[in-house]
């Protein structure tokens, strides 16, 4: 065997670590105190209510402040509200009482899931109310039933320029869930494949003979970038498929996408449109319009790039621990100790990108997007949302450099745990591996 003097070497009988304690209560403790945090910025929202029906009904919230103006300065506000100090503009036009996609929320970013639903629920209660006075007291069962409301707030978005596209928040939070989970799955299933065959050649000494051949650092790169590219190419397939399906959809059940019919302002203020006899389109069958009409929206190169980019980043970043993992332990029962410091970041990835999809603008959720070990899913959850693009080389960058650094020191580990046999390994010993000049 090929060593490495070691000072004051000793045989281990038990692996006095006792990481594993902490290592278990931060699993338990920082998901439940990272669920709870929520974005505390208070937003400014100008109100224009074209309706005059909801004119001081939307009350503040400790973190959501609501200012009433006129309709007539609408279009000179929309290019100037954020220097005006609103987060965003509220329209209601005059068609909310037979229309129920009436409703604009038009911000530079995308709200939180909260922030809509607050407003969905104050605007359908009040809608209610107004048609339930409309109404004779007679028949009050019908009326009941003819009061229910329901309103679809349309999300608008800007860009820097100014131009306009409508977002659909749940089709993008599905979006960014979905891309999320399948770069945290992705990395655990290859990088947890890296880290078994290397186990798996030293155990069975194989590693012996092809080490005589190719340094261990080739080697273990070599490793890494054969089940990434396995990887990639099974990404490829799926996406390919997944536009063949998608393309396929549209055509059979989203041809094309109708106007709306236009009715004058003065139709709408009229007594009788508060009367049951007004039949309002089906907000489900228009929420599902929209999700399908928001995907000529997506910028779906750009989406497959940033995809491909940070997992490949994030499982560089995590393969390269795994095999060093893999080289510091002889048998598979030996991981235990080693896995749990790898996965902790991974399962609290998860659990903000729960936060994520539902406040992409939070502190919480850009952070993480920045740090390297959650980055790869937060980002990728992030960006269906829009997110700025020096935000994303920011931290593309960092995880570039978190990579190359990561793998240097998985390098020195793997190049003399790969040799090393009939010894438990535990931190301290790691911490020589990685300090050894040679």
């Amino acid at each position: 065997m090929q060593g490495i003097p070691y000072e004051g070497e000793e045989k281990i009988l038990y692996n006095n670590d006792h990481s594993g304690p902490f290592l278990f209560a931060s699993i338990l403790i920082l998901p439940a105190y990272v669920s709870k945090m929520e974005d505390t910025d208070i937003k400014n929202i100008a109100v224009i209510d074209s309706s005059h029906i909801f004119t001081g009904k939307i009350t503040d919230t400790e973190f959501l402040k609501f200012t009433y103006l006129e309709a007539s300065g609408f279009q000179e506000l929309k290019h100037d509200f954020s220097q005006k100090g609103y987060w965003g503009i509220l329209y209601i036009e005059p068609s909310i009482t037979c229309s129920s996609g009436a409703v604009e929320l038009i911000s530079y970013n995308q709200p939180a899931l909260s922030m809509k639903l607050y407003i969905k629920n104050i605007l359908e209660k009040e809608l209610e109310k107004q048609k339930l006075l409309a109404h004779h007291i007679e028949n009050l069962d019908q009326i009941l039933k003819s009061i229910k409301t329901d309103i679809r707030i349309k999300i608008i978005q800007l860009s820097e320029k100014g131009k306009e596209h409508e977002s659909s928040m749940e089709f993008n939070m599905f979006l960014g869930y979905i891309g999320g989970f399948l770069i945290y799955f992705f990395i655990f299933l290859f990088g947890s494949q890296v880290m078994r065959g290397v186990i798996e050649e030293k155990t069975n000494r194989i590693i012996e003979v092809i080490i005589s051949s190719v340094k261990p650092f080739q080697l273990m790169v070599g490793k890494i970038v054969g089940i990434g590219m396995v990887g990639l190419t099974q990404f490829l397939i799926w996406i390919i498929l997944t536009f063949g399906f998608v393309n396929i959809s549209q055509q059979l059940f989203y041809p094309g996408k109708s106007s709306n019919e236009q009715i004058s302002s003065g139709d709408f203020m009229r007594k009788d449109a508060f009367t049951p006899t007004q039949n309002t389109p089906s907000v489900q069958s228009e929420e599902v319009a929209s999700a399908l009409g928001s995907l000529h929206e997506i910028n779906f190169g750009f989406m497959i790039g940033a995809f491909l980019f940070f997992f490949l980043g994030g499982y560089l970043l995590y393969a390269a621990l795994f095999a060093a993992i893999g080289s510091a332990v002889d048998q598979d029962t030996d991981i235990q100790q080693f896995i749990l410091p790898v996965t902790v970041p991974l399962i609290l990835a998860i659990v903000v990108l729960i936060n994520t999809i539902s406040n992409p603008e939070s502190q919480l959720s850009f952070w993480f997007s920045m740090i390297p070990f959650t980055s790869p899913v937060i980002m990728m959850a992030r960006i269906p949302f829009g997110v700025p693009y020096f935000q994303i080389i920011l931290s593309g960058s960092i995880l570039i450099i978190s990579f190359i650094a990561m793998t240097w020191m998985a390098g020195k580990i793997y190049k003399t745990g790969i040799l090393m046999y009939g010894k438990k390994a535990t931190y301290k010993e790691i911490w020589k591996w990685l300090n050894y000049k040679n």
